[in-house]
């Protein structure tokens, strides 16, 4: 496994971490960070383009001269493509541009953007992102002592305020979280910035054997054998009850003969 130096925000080391081979170590695939950018470029387009037809420019519908014996040519309507402010035709109209891509496609070209960054000596391991301000210079400061010229992007696992308010206002600048990364922002910064809970997360997720490690294996129990019930005794024949009008005519006739 490749062992990076783990930096604190003035640039000293402070430690080690081991990175997983599987998520950087990978063999760079030209094809997929190619696919990945493009999908990830139709998906951020909003597709609001819109040109207006006969039917939607304004203009009277009437006919401006009549159809014969003025030498000119045929005319219908002031709206018509041919003339100035006239309709468009079949110009661009609203549309979504995204489409789907597999997930394994996806996840394989973040290695191999990871794996290119990590080649190329433009990964940097940061032990906290613990800002005491959320001053855009205090940033700066720090950006710069952590080897900082063109574009960096900041990937961070966690709420951090301070970073978040910090680093908008930074041009070519970038925060984003470890579960929203992409390539395409890999590819568009120069600098990785990476704290040492983002790596942990990253390994985790792209990594397949950290993934199967972390998946508890639960046993199977077999059921339990099915008890055989007893068959239910025949029910007594419930007496019936007597009425009390024929109790009370038995009590009589008792009476009468004696």
């Amino acid at each position: 496994m490749p062992v990076v130096d783990v930096v604190n925000l003035e640039g000293k080391k402070v430690g080690q971490v081991e990175l997983a081979d599987a998520v950087f170590g990978a063999k760079v695939n030209q094809n997929l960070l190619h696919e990945a950018s493009r999908w990830y470029m139709r998906e951020i387009r909003r597709g609001t383009h819109k040109t207006k037809d006969k039917s939607e420019v304004s203009g009277a519908g009437r006919k401006l001269w009549r159809q014969k014996g003025t030498g000119r040519a045929r005319v219908g309507s002031i709206r018509s493509p041919l003339w100035r402010h006239g309709g468009t035709v079949h110009g661009p109209k609203p549309r979504d541009y995204s489409y789907a891509l597999p997930k394994k496609m996806l996840l394989g070209a973040l290695r191999s953007a990871l794996s290119a960054k990590f080649a190329e000596q433009k990964l940097t391991v940061v032990d906290e992102w613990s800002l005491e301000t959320p001053k855009t210079k205090a940033l700066s400061v720090i950006l710069g002592k952590l080897n900082h010229k063109k574009s960096a992007l900041l990937v961070a696992y966690g709420e951090n305020r301070n970073l978040e308010l910090a680093s908008r206002n930074l041009e070519r600048v970038k925060l984003v979280a470890p579960n929203v990364l992409q390539a395409y922002d890999l590819l568009n910064h120069d600098l990785l910035l990476l704290s040492k809970d983002a790596v942990a997360r990253l390994i985790r997720t792209l990594d397949p054997e950290a993934a199967a490690a972390a998946t508890p294996h639960v046993e199977t129990i077999a059921p339990a054998p099915a008890v055989k019930k007893e068959a239910a005794p025949k029910a007594k024949a419930a007496a019936k009850p007597v009425k009390k009008a024929a109790a009370k005519k038995t009590a009589k006739a008792k009476k009468g003969k004696e």
